[in-house]
């Protein structure tokens, strides 16, 4: 699937707005991030931390793990937004990367690292995530 323009701008949009529902009381970095399925529908995720953090969960994979447990399993595009005043570049971690990796296919799937909707950067998977198993 080709994700068209205005589609990235909508899931910056989104990905702005569930940043918004961040549980971060311990780093105070909230993220949020949107995932754009094969046919279309958008599934939001913001990262929701714990005092312990290991069952700390990043946004990316609140996403993901939403859409799958919906039957999704095929993705075109994610937008990453995170910090709170548009100066911050977000990338996701390896683990996430590493779920991507899981469902999505190295060379189309866009990874889209958002400060705003005018101001983004798109990468695919591989390019972020080179060699993985």
């Amino acid at each position: 699937m080709i994700v068209s323009d205005t589609q990235r701008r909508e899931l910056i949009e989104k990905a702005l707005e569930a940043r918004g529902y961040s549980y971060s009381p311990y780093s105070h970095f909230r993220v949020g991030a949107a995932l754009l399925c094969s046919d279309e529908s958008v599934y939001t995720g913001c990262n929701i931390e714990n005092r312990a953090y290991g069952p700390t969960n990043c946004a990316e994979r609140t996403a993901f793990f939403k859409a799958v447990s919906e039957g999704k399993r095929e993705f075109a595009a994610i937008a990453i937004t995170g910090g709170e005043d548009g100066t911050v570049w977000c990338y996701p971690c390896g683990v996430c990367r590493q779920v991507m990796a899981e469902f999505c296919a190295p060379d189309a799937f866009e990874i889209i690292c958002a400060r705003s909707e005018e101001e983004y950067r798109i990468y695919t998977l591989a390019e972020l995530l080179p060699e993985m198993f």
